[in-house]
C-alpha cells in the first residue's frame, strides 16, 4: 500500500473523531448548547468514521483507496453544512430552520420547557477571532477531506 495511502487513511480516521471530540467537549465540558445546524455538521462526521474504519479491515488497496475517498467525501459535506451554517450565523443568508431547545426531561413539561434556554442557528456562541465553532468545523472539515483526497489519490513515485 502506497504511504501516502496510508497516511490518507489515518488521517481520514483521526479528522473526524477529533472534530466530534472537540464538539462533545464543548457542549459536555465548555456548557455549549448545540444548535440543530450544529447537530446536522455531526452526522457526515459520524458516518466518516465507518468508511475511514474499514480501511484498516479490507484487503486490497483500491477499496481502501474507495473507503478512504468515501470517508473524505463524508467530511466535506459536513464542511459545506459548516459553511451554510457560518454563514447563517453571520447573517449572509437566511437559515432554514426554527430555534431549538434540547428535549425537556419530564416531569412539569411546560415548566421545563420554559426554563430552558432558546438555542439560535443564527447567533454563534463562541467565537475566535471572528471565526465561529461552524466557521472553523467548516475550514478544517473542507480543507482536510481536500487533504485527505489528495493523499489517497496520490501517484507513487
Amino acid at each position: 500500500m502506497p504511504r501516502s495511502l496510508v497516511t490518507a487513511r489515518a488521517l481520514a480516521l483521526a479528522l473526524p473523531a477529533a472534530l466530534l471530540a472537540g464538539a462533545w467537549a464543548s457542549q459536555l465540558i465548555g456548557g455549549l448548547v448545540p444548535c440543530e445546524m450544529c447537530h446536522w455538521q455531526r452526522w457526515p462526521h459520524y458516518a466518516a468514521l465507518v468508511p475511514a474504519l474499514l480501511t484498516f479491515i479490507i484487503p486490497g488497496t483500491a477499496a481502501k483507496r474507495a473507503m478512504v475517498t468515501l470517508a473524505a467525501l463524508a467530511i466535506a459535506v459536513s464542511g459545506a453544512i459548516g459553511v451554510f451554517h457560518a454563514g447563517v450565523e453571520y447573517h449572509w443568508w437566511e437559515g432554514i430552520t426554527a430555534c431549538t431547545a434540547p428535549a425537556p426531561r419530564g416531569g412539569d413539561l411546560l415548566a421545563d420547557i420554559l426554563s430552558r434556554p432558546i438555542i439560535r442557528c443564527d447567533v454563534a456562541q463562541w467565537t475566535l477571532v471572528g471565526v465561529s465553532l461552524a466557521g472553523f468545523n467548516a475550514i478544517f472539515s473542507l480543507g482536510g477531506a481536500a487533504i485527505v483526497a489528495a493523499l489517497a489519490w496520490r501517484k507513487a513515485r
